[in-house]
């Protein structure tokens, strides 16, 4: 059931067409990739594959590139419905497939474009986004990679560390410094680097959650792209990473969380409904009847703030602090509902034999990714005082 309640009836047929996919092809094996590797966890292309031939994957390219180009609302009503299923496997899908507009504003020809166009949507390929170092997390500017001009090329070098989809990825968005005499928005530059070019691929994390989403480091040593390559202007690619960040990043972190939460809240009042303490469902004691009120009170208030700020988006209004706004208190809710899920359960949601604990350490890292939510709030705190971001 699509929780938006005014989701069109459209929205709601492709939402729910995305989840059922996930849920008779994936489901069943979520165990079997979360323990795989040792622990690490895999994402599957396997399962991917399933959802470029529906047309789920790259779901944003626009429709003169031969995507379905569906707006940032659509979107996320799809987004939230599949992370119910698996918000690992989900999360990473949906920004592998996501990078497209950045492609568009390198200097690559039209017909290089429509080829990567044409890649994404066949599945053949997956991109991630590179900026976070191991000294450069919050404060993105301490970033150490730096990109050089060496003729018609440029020759890249630095370490980026907790890349999604780095594993598995076959382009980067690399954010290096092409100028380090200037402030970041004159500073750094953003590259379209494909992984032939000898980009190496460093140690995979072993995660608490999020297991279906890879994770690990880049590595680029004397990493040549030619001038085509930049993303948008030499030197401005600081404003293209705060803008990616601000609406796809921090909703879409949002998005993935509230399917968590939603998830987790579902599973919280099945139970809750046949489970018998003192002679009654435990819903039906006021201790426990609360806790699972306020539980549905954070996602309803949760959802209503994330959908008005997509709404505002994609009608161009401006948003400011709203998406810092939505990615705080959206995870900081979902972070909490999860964790009285578990308490619903009782012992039983201590135990992997239920999936509310699984949902509770899924949740946690959308509090932290993005921005952690501390940085949200400062950004929050600067724009309501008037100070430049």
């Amino acid at each position: 059931m699509v929780n938006y309640i005014l989701a069109t009836e459209e929205q709601k047929d492709l939402a729910m067409n995305a989840r059922s996919i996930l849920e008779k092809y994936l489901a069943p094996r979520i165990e079997e990739f979360e323990h795989a590797d040792d622990g690490h966890g895999v994402f599957s292309r396997e399962i991917l594959q399933h959802l470029v031939e529906a047309g789920y994957y790259g779901m944003g390219i626009p429709e003169e590139y031969g995507g379905l180009g569906l707006d940032l609302l659509t979107q996320a009503i799809i987004v939230e419905e599949m992370a119910k299923v698996e918000a690992g496997f989900t999360f990473s899908a949906f920004n592998a497939g996501n990078f497209f507009p950045l492609i568009l504003k390198t200097g690559l020809s039209a017909e290089e474009k429509q080829t990567w166009a044409d890649k994404i949507l066949a599945g053949e390929v997956m991109g991630c986004f590179a900026l976070t170092e191991p000294s450069a997390g919050s404060d993105a500017a301490a970033m150490r990679t730096t990109a050089l001009k060496d003729g018609s090329e440029w020759v890249i070098n630095g370490t980026k560390c907790f890349i999604t989809n780095a594993p598995n990825a076959d382009f980067f968005l690399i954010a290096a410094w092409t100028d380090k005499e200037q402030k970041p928005s004159r500073g750094i530059t953003f590259f379209f680097v494909e992984k032939e070019r000898g980009v190496k691929i460093g140690k995979k994390e072993k995660k608490m959650g999020l297991k279906l989403s890879e994770t690990s480091d880049v590595i680029l040593e004397d990493v040549r792209v030619p001038e085509d390559h930049v993303i948008g202007e030499v030197g401005r690619g600081f404003g293209a990473a705060l803008e990616v960040l601000n609406e796809d990043g921090r909703i879409m972190d949002a998005v993935c969380a509230l399917g968590v939460g939603q998830a987790a809240l579902d599973h919280a009042i099945d139970y809750a409904k046949v489970r018998k303490q003192f002679g009654k469902r435990i819903i039906d004691h006021q201790g426990l009847g609360f806790l699972i009120a306020d539980m549905q009170l954070r996602m309803e208030s949760a959802r209503a703030l994330l959908y008005q700020t997509v709404d505002a988006i994609c009608q161009g209004i401006a948003t400011h602090h709203l998406t810092s706004s939505v990615k705080a208190y959206v995870t900081d809710s979902v972070m909490q509902v999860t964790t009285d899920a578990v308490q619903v359960f009782g012992g039983y949601g201590y135990s992997t034999e239920y999936p509310v604990e699984k949902y509770m350490r899924d949740a946690k890292i959308f509090q932290i990714f993005g921005g952690t939510n501390q940085i949200q709030r400062m950004i929050i705190m600067r724009d309501l005082a008037g100070k430049p971001q």
